[in-house]
């Protein structure tokens, strides 16, 4: 299975809708998932997207003309209104920063904005209670829809780890139960990039590896 780097299953990344209701809470959610709402508009560059632009201006807090993983970090909440959790900020930073200068610039926001809202309508289609998180079986089935069968301790493994009140300290959560939508996004990526690392080493498609330590740490500290 195949979607490019770092890439939303296909099936559920239909062209997104004009971002004036990006904002607007709907059905079953708290409020947004994606960006906080924008000021007035800015000039936008000669052929750019005027709403995106706006959005892309908002978030450029210092008007570098670049956007940085902190702003992107105080951009970006749940649809409860929590904030992104940090390591899933970066995350979208090594996946958008192409040209690895450290920040994100419009063209690489706009990839970015379509990413987003791409994953929005994935959470949506397996949130099936609308309770506004991802739990166990709704993560089951969303891996298995994208061709990933992991088995039952990985699952509950992967669905402990990403679970805000799992593995909060103390079980301090500001998220519903379950999986949030920032974390969601961080673990199907995660799995598909381990997926992905273990597949170049199983040359012979066995579903066995023989790696040594080098190898095993390469593919490891690879990862994001």
């Amino acid at each position: 299975m195949s979607h490019g780097y770092g890439a939303p299953p296909g099936g559920y990344g239909a062209p997104p809708p004009p971002p004036h209701g990006f904002n607007a809470p709907s059905g079953g959610y708290g409020g947004p998932m994606g960006f906080a709402s924008p000021p007035g508009p800015h000039g936008p560059p000669p052929g750019a997207d005027p709403q995106l632009w706006n959005w892309f201006s908002t978030v450029d807090i210092d008007r570098s003309g670049h956007i940085s993983a902190t702003e992107l970090a105080q951009a970006l909440v749940n649809g409860d209104w929590t904030a992104f959790d940090l390591d899933t900020v970066k995350l979208l930073m090594s996946i958008f920063d192409t040209d690895r200068s450290g920040t994100i610039g419009f063209n690489e926001f706009t990839g970015l904005w379509k990413y987003i809202k791409d994953w929005q309508n994935v959470f949506r289609h397996f949130d099936r209670d609308r309770s506004g998180s991802i739990d166990g079986n709704e993560l089951r089935d969303a891996l298995g829809q994208f061709g990933y069968r992991l088995s039952p301790p990985l699952l509950d493994l992967l669905q402990k780890k990403y679970d805000v009140k799992a593995s909060s300290p103390g079980g301090f959560q500001t998220h519903a139960p379950g999986i949030s939508f920032d974390r969601f996004i961080r673990a199907c990526v995660v799995v598909k990039q381990l997926s992905e690392a273990f597949g170049r080493l199983d040359t012979d498609r066995d579903g066995w590896i023989q790696i040594n330590y080098d190898q095993f740490m390469d593919t490891v500290l690879r990862l994001p």
